[in-house]
């Protein structure tokens, strides 16, 4: 229960600095807002829950070995439930910065959509599982660093293309205060969840630690 618990506030305070930082007046920086939030986050809850934060990461833990398939359920409600509250309350703490109505992407922003959010989140999946699932990175004090620079890079780069979810949680919670429409919901899961098995595969192909 307690890695659930983690888990839940860490997505929780993930998804509310980036409804209010994306949405607020100083958006352009938003990115080092949301990664300096998931920064913390992790170094807060890494040695309880292992700061997963994202059902793609947890995939990506389960597909390297690193997590227990029976706590998957446990980690997606915590997951998901947590955008879910937090972009309720986010959009009430916004007032009158609302945001408007996301229409649904175009044939054109689809394809756009699915290659940034898929590379984006090969990246970060990527680096997560360098510094966090290997025995040469074991004890390093980077890891939460690491991992926050890089969702500020993947943000700055891929954001403006597809909204910046990475993340399948982070994208139910834009759906569900209309930041995006849920229309393009298979857009995020298919991306998202495809680019976590193969950065895990790619991973386990060439782990140092590999025979």
């Amino acid at each position: 229960m307690r890695k659930y618990i983690v888990e839940f506030f860490g997505n929780f305070f993930l998804m509310i600095s980036i409804v209010l930082s994306v949405n607020g007046s100083n958006s352009l920086l938003a990115p080092l807002t949301i990664g300096s939030m998931l920064t913390g986050a992790i170094y807060a809850g890494g040695h309880i829950s292992g700061a997963h934060y994202n059902p793609a990461v947890t995939l990506a833990f389960w597909l390297r070995g690193k997590f227990d398939g029976k706590d998957f359920p446990g980690y997606l409600f915590a997951q998901f439930s947590a955008s879910i509250v937090a972009s309720i309350i986010g959009l009430f703490l916004l007032e009158d910065n609302a945001p408007i109505e996301a229409s649904a992407f175009s044939n054109e922003e689809v394809i756009s959509a699915i290659v940034s959010e898929f590379l984006g989140t090969f990246v970060l999946v990527f680096v997560i599982l360098s510094v966090a699932t290997s025995k040469t990175t074991t004890g390093n004090q980077y890891y939460g660093l690491a991992i926050g620079l890089t969702v500020v890079g993947i943000s700055y780069v891929f954001g403006g293309v597809s909204g910046g979810a990475f993340n399948p949680a982070v994208a139910i919670g834009f759906m569900v205060i209309k930041m995006m429409a849920w229309s393009n919901i298979w857009v995020f899961f298919i991306a998202c969840f495809g680019s976590s098995v193969f950065a895990a595969l790619i991973y386990n192909y060439i782990d140092p630690e590999r025979n």
